[in-house]
C-alpha cells in the first residue's frame, strides 16, 4: 500500500528530473557561446597581428564574418539561451522584435560573406592576374563589405519592425500564443511572401551562387593539376608556360586547390547547418503553421553552432591561420619553421594557362 511519503517521492522525481535536465541545457549551450566568442575573437586578433594575413583581400571579408559571427555570440545566443531554459520571454514585445531582426541580420550577414569570399577565389583561381587586380581592387572589396551588412537590413529590421512578416497571419499569431504552454513566448511567425523573399536572398540565392563559382574553382584547379602531373610524367615542362612540379609555380597550385576545398568545407558546413532552418521556414506557412515549436528551437541552434564552426575550421585546414593562432597562444616554435611546417610564405606571381595563382590561402 502506497504512503504519502511515497507519492511524495513520487512528486519529486519528475521536477527534480526537470530541474537536472535544464542544468545539462544551459551548461551545452554557454559552453557553445564561450567558444564561439573565443574561436571569433582569436580570427580576428590573428587577422589584426599577422601582416601575412593582412596581405590577402580574402581574409577582410573572413575578419568581417568572424565580427558578425561575434555578434551572434554576444547578442542573439544568450537571449535564445535564457528563453529555452527559463520556458519564457520577459523581455517585452518589442524587444522580441530587435532580438528577432538581428537574428535575421546576422544570419544573413553570414552567407553574404561567405557568398562574397567564393566570388573573391573564383577571381583569382579563374581569371588572369589583371582581370583579379580589376575586379577585386580596395574600393570595391569595401563596398562588397558594406553591401554584406547593409542589403540584410532590408529584410530584417526594416519589415520585421513595421510588422509586414505577419499581414494576413494575425489569427495564426494569436493561436500560437494562446496555445503555448509557456507563460510567455517570443513568437516570430512569417507570411508566405516573406517566407519566400527572405529564404531566397538569405539562404538560396547566394547558395547557388557559391555554388555555380566553387564547381568552375573546382573545375579549374582539377585541370591545373592534372596538367601538372602530365607534364610530370612527360620529363619536361617549359618554364615559361608551366611551372615545373618542384618549382614554386607548383606549390602555388596545389595552395590554390586546398584553398578552394577549405572555402568550399566552410561553406558546405553552412549549407547543412542552416539548410533545415530555412527549408522549414519555406515550407511551414504553406502547412497551416503545423510545424511544432521544438523542431523550430533544435534547427535555429543547429544554425547558431555554425557561427561557432568557423574558427575551428580555420585552424585544421587552413596553415596561414593555424600559424597565426599558435603565435597568439604563445606555442610557436621555431622548429617548426625551420622545418618550414608553418614557414610564412613568399608572395609570388605564377600563372597557368594565363590563371592567377599568386595569392595562397593555405
Amino acid at each position: 500500500m502506497a504512503t504519502v511519503s511515497d507519492s511524495a517521492d513520487d512528486a519529486v522525481d519528475p521536477i527534480m528530473s526537470k530541474h537536472t535536465s535544464r542544468i545539462m541545457l544551459s551548461i551545452v549551450l554557454v559552453t557553445i557561446i564561450i567558444l564561439t566568442v573565443l574561436g571569433n575573437l582569436l580570427v580576428m586578433v590573428a587577422l589584426c597581428k599577422d601582416r601575412q594575413l593582412r596581405k590577402k583581400k580574402t581574409n577582410f571579408f573572413v575578419v568581417s564574418l568572424a565580427f558578425a559571427d561575434l555578434l551572434v555570440a554576444l547578442v542573439v545566443m544568450p537571449l535564445a539561451t535564457i528563453e529555452l531554459t527559463t520556458g519564457q520571454w520577459s523581455y517585452g514585445e518589442t524587444f522580441c522584435l530587435v532580438r528577432t531582426s538581428l537574428d535575421v541580420q546576422l544570419t544573413t550577414v553570414s552567407i553574404l560573406h561567405l557568398c562574397c569570399i567564393a566570388l573573391d577565389r573564383f577571381y583569382a583561381i579563374c581569371c588572369q592576374p589583371l582581370v583579379y587586380n580589376n575586379k577585386m581592387t580596395p574600393v570595391r572589396v569595401s563596398l562588397m563589405l558594406v553591401g554584406c551588412w547593409v542589403i540584410p537590413f532590408f529584410i530584417s529590421f526594416l519589415p520585421i519592425m513595421q510588422s509586414w512578416n505577419t499581414i494576413g497571419i494575425e489569427s495564426f499569431i494569436e493561436q500560437r500564443k494562446f496555445n503555448s504552454s509557456r507563460n510567455s513566448t517570443c513568437v516570430f511567425m512569417v507570411n508566405r511572401p516573406y517566407a519566400l523573399v527572405c529564404s531566397a536572398v538569405a539562404f538560396y540565392v547566394p547558395l547557388v551562387l557559391m555554388v555555380l563559382a566553387y564547381q568552375r574553382i573546382y573545375i579549374t584547379a582539377m585541370g591545373h593539376a592534372r596538367r601538372i602531373g602530365s607534364l610530370h610524367r612527360a620529363g619536361s615542362a617549359p618554364s615559361t608556360t608551366y611551372p615545373k612540379p618542384d618549382q614554386p609555380g607548383s606549390s602555388r597550385i596545389k595552395n590554390e586547390t586546398k584553398a578552394a576545398k577549405t572555402l568550399a568545407v566552410i561553406m558546405g558546413c553552412f549549407c547543412l547547418c542552416w539548410a533545415p532552418f530555412f527549408i522549414t521556414n519555406v515550407v511551414d506557412p504553406f502547412i497551416n503553421y503545423s510545424v511544432p515549436w521544438q523542431m523550430w528551437t533544435a534547427w535555429l541552434w543547429l544554425g547558431y553552432i555554425n557561427s561557432g564552426l568557423n574558427p575551428f575550421l580555420y585552424a585544421f585546414l587552413n596553415r596561414a591561420f593555424r600559424r597565426a593562432f599558435l603565435r597568439i597562444l604563445c606555442c610557436w616554435d621555431e622548429h617548426y619553421a625551420r622545418q618550414g611546417g608553418f614557414s610564412p610564405s613568399r608572395r609570388q606571381s605564377e600563372s597557368v594557362n594565363g590563371t592567377s595563382i599568386s595569392l595562397r590561402y593555405s
